[in-house]
């Protein structure tokens, strides 16, 4: 739930009352909450489900007890030394979450790969969006996010796919709306084979049969080619093998793609005319296309249409993947 990481202020009263609300300084969130953010205040207060203090037992016959810190950190440590001592450093490994922040992450690779000399670690955020990953590498070069939040007001046309942010991403589902409210003539394209709240700003609703997003995205660019609304400067000079990836789009008709993801012909030349009249394009997307057998496909097929339209490297372009914690590509 929520990729976000949003900034949030704390008070607390005299007689232990705690209030939370956005902060308006935080370039993210800019000091909206949505429910989950506006409602910590309880999860702080409750602690009848939190660990206050380190537990041990010597061993497994034993019963969980209190200890100090520095109890309880000396056992650990020492359990990791002789256990090195006795296997190596490859025998021990750490799995973390896209929940630590990024000083965190630097400091557990530190102690990881610095100290301990072994590079065993893992985290959830690696499988959870492995296909973004690796289409990342396969299309830009490198697995990085090409484009930040404040891009979003920048740009005139988005693409939203395997997402319903209204729900998942609901801060910046509401920069969305309220960037459609003050321009209206702004586009957005929601793929997705269900009806949600987030199709309910959306100009055109491409409800596909699931699992034939790559069809769509190269029936979109073969529009493209063929009504030429592609950047031929920016393919030149940043971008190799488009004569291959124009052959592979034309394998395919746009009757035959129409049929196969269940759209309309119209609708595939609509959001093709929509990305092509954009002046700033950003196409969004979570786990409906990262967690599936061809989601590298999906991710690359989807990238593609801004490589060729010139919609990377500037302001209010680019691909922007969605994660489902707050620093889960840190």
């Amino acid at each position: 739930y929520c990729g976000v990481g949003c900034g949030i202020i704390v008070n607390q009263e005299s007689n232990g009352r705690i209030h939370i609300k956005g902060d308006p300084d935080y370039p993210v969130n800019k000091g909206l909450l949505c429910s989950k953010g506006m409602n910590l205040n309880y999860v702080v207060q409750d602690i009848s489900d939190r660990i206050l203090y380190p537990e041990m037992r010597w061993s497994r016959n034993h019963p969980m007890k209190r200890v100090s810190w520095d109890t309880g950190l000396e056992r650990a440590a020492s359990v990791f030394k002789s256990i090195i001592k006795k296997f190596g450093p490859d025998s021990v490994g750490f799995y973390v979450s896209g929940q630590c922040l990024t000083e965190e992450y630097y400091l557990i690779n530190k102690l990881t790969k610095g100290f301990l000399g072994t590079n065993n670690i893992d985290t959830n955020s690696r499988l959870c969006m492995s296909s973004a990953v690796e289409g990342y590498k396969k299309s830009v070069g490198d697995d990085i996010v090409p484009i930040s939040y404040d891009d979003i007001e920048l740009a005139d046309c988005f693409l939203i796919a395997g997402a319903n942010p209204a729900w998942c991403h609901p801060i910046l589902f509401r920069r969305l709306e309220k960037h459609k409210e003050i321009n209206p003539n702004i586009k957005i394209i929601v793929v997705d084979p269900r009806t949600t709240q987030t199709t309910s700003i959306a100009d055109l609703h491409l409800q596909i049969n699931p699992g034939t997003d790559v069809i769509l995205y190269n029936a979109i660019a073969r529009h493209l080619f063929v009504k030429n609304k592609i950047n031929n400067y920016f393919i030149k000079h940043h971008t190799n093998g488009i004569e291959n990836y124009k052959k592979l789009v034309y394998k395919t008709t746009l009757k035959e793609a129409s049929k196969i993801c269940g759209v309309p012909i119209s609708a595939i030349k609509k959001a093709a005319i929509y990305i092509a009249k954009a002046s700033g394009f950003i196409s969004m997307w979570a786990m409906g296309l990262n967690q599936s057998v061809i989601g590298v496909d999906k991710n690359i097929s989807l990238i593609n249409l801004l490589l060729m339209t010139g919609h990377i490297g500037k302001p209010g372009s680019g691909p922007f993947s969605l994660t489902g914690q707050p620093n889960a590509m840190g």
